[in-house]
């Protein structure tokens, strides 16, 4: 899951992004609302942790722009403002859930993971394609019977691609999406070559079909469809 943090608390900031580091996120940092509106034109985000009171902006304008220009991400405000009248703002203008500070960085993670299973899974832990199943809570991919040992960014990338069946992925995407956007000054992308590969070998050889589609000179495709 790839998340963008709108917070002009350096300390805050700092903890969050850490925390949820080591929660198995990809999370960039932007400090004011010109930073965030520069990353949310340049990138794509599951989830944005939004602070309301900017010291360049109000957080209330960039949930705007976020519901106009990005609606598959979803927004989860977290503001010192725990008056009624801001968190009905907010409700009311398409963010998903708010979050009063101070507040613990596991409530934060639990709220995060609600966001992104409504969003994204339509509610569930679970995604299934064909014989693959994916849950997201325990971190396990089953397929079939078989429960294949795959890395951090290999269960990952699965998710990503299963997520995002059908359509065309870009190696640039990937990497974004997996490794944070500053991949995107990166020279080549032979590493997102490298783990398609084993992901292709681990699940092919716990009995699944190979379902990740290469398009020469344009990225890769997730689908059961003859191309």
């Amino acid at each position: 899951m790839k998340i963008l943090i709108v917070e002009d608390n350096t300390e805050l900031a700092g903890n969050t992004v850490s925390y949820l580091d080591k929660e198995g996120y990809v999370t960039e940092w932007a400090e004011n609302y010109q930073k965030a509106m520069d990353k949310l034109v340049g990138f794509a985000y599951d989830v944005v942790l939004l602070d309301l009171m900017l010291p360049d902006g109000n957080g209330l304008n960039l949930l705007q722009f976020i519901k106009k220009e990005c609606p598959g991400t979803g927004v989860l405000i977290m503001s010192a403002k725990n008056e009624v009248n801001d968190k009905i703002a907010g409700l009311d203008q398409g963010a998903d859930d708010y979050l009063a500070k101070p507040f613990h960085l596991s409530e934060l993670n639990a709220r995060v993971k609600a966001i992104f299973r409504r969003r994204q899974l339509a509610g569930n832990q679970e995604v299934t394609f064909k014989e693959i199943t994916i849950n997201t809570f325990t971190m396990e991919v089953h397929v079939g019977e078989q429960v294949p040992d795959l890395t951090r960014k290999e269960f990952e990338l699965l998710l990503y691609l299963v997520v995002n069946k059908n359509r065309l992925l870009t190696k640039q995407s990937i990497a974004e999406h997996l490794w944070g956007d500053y991949m995107d000054t990166a020279d080549s992308f032979d590493f997102v070559y490298q783990h398609i590969k084993n992901l292709r070998k681990k699940i092919t050889a716990s009995g699944g079909q190979d379902y990740i589609h290469t398009m020469y000179g344009s990225g890769y495709r997730f689908t059961d469809k003859s191309l």
